[in-house]
């Protein structure tokens, strides 16, 4: 099982939820932070222009990240380990990418957590008060122990999310190249996304399977770390 992080997250800022997750399905797991979070590399001058040097990127990053992560970052990683259809879990950002990359690839399954699909109002209503929060408030503080550099990690995500070229960002059309078995679950309470997310694969991805949880935020491996862990169990039990 391969686990992919939210816009903000890292291998530690899992704790020790894959850990567990893995041990109660018997399989193994691979968590990795993508560039610019954790303890990777950071990526210079972070909020200037978009570029690419010696084959590292520099600057702000781009309106299809996520297609980036999915289909060459992902890809590369899969192969240098020798792994073959994997079952992918992705948390927001995360999500999104195994929706890509499963658009496109062969996967064993693929399980997300509050994906984006589209780009909501309710979305960047809330990554602009993440913004204030980190700028005035104590978000920055709450980031830190998480990543080598902060603001590196907040910038990249902040910055594409509210640009203009953003605005656009719709996978709906691509996810009806997903056939392998799918499970999508959102929190009744998220406040970066709605049920329009997950009903919208469904409707793409008609044998998609979809699971809304109450009393449930943004992040329902952690709100609802029960109903998340016998859902993915399961989910997983039926593909082998």
């Amino acid at each position: 099982m391969v686990f992919l992080h939210e816009g903000l997250g890292s291998i530690a800022m899992w704790r020790d939820w894959p850990t567990r997750l893995c041990q109660q399905l018997g399989c193994a797991g691979l968590v990795y932070s993508r560039q610019g979070y954790g303890q990777s590399d950071p990526v210079a001058d972070v909020r200037g222009p978009a570029g690419q040097t010696g084959g590292r990127r520099h600057g702000r990053l781009s309106p299809d990240y996520m297609h980036h992560e999915a289909l060459e970052v992902l890809p590369a990683l899969l192969t240098a380990l020798g792994m073959e259809r994997p079952v992918l879990l992705g948390h927001s950002d995360g999500g999104t990418i195994a929706l890509i990359h499963a658009s496109h690839h062969p996967v064993a399954g693929c399980i997300v957590m509050a994906p984006h699909v589209m780009v909501e109002t309710i979305s960047l209503q809330a990554i602009t008060a993440a913004r204030d929060a980190y700028e005035n408030g104590p978000l920055r503080q709450r980031l830190s122990p998480f990543h080598a550099d902060v603001d590196c990690a907040f910038w990249q995500w902040n910055d594409v999310w509210l640009s203009d070229g953003f605005r656009a960002f719709d996978i709906r059309p691509e996810l009806q190249g997903i056939t392998a078995p799918l499970l999508a679950i959102q929190g009744e309470n998220d406040p970066y996304g709605t049920m329009a997310q997950i009903d919208d694969i469904a409707l793409a991805v008609p044998h998609a399977q979809r699971l809304k949880l109450p009393d449930c935020g943004h992040s329902p491996h952690r709100d609802q770390p029960e109903a998340v862990a016998q859902a993915v169990q399961k989910f997983v039990g039926h593909l082998y």
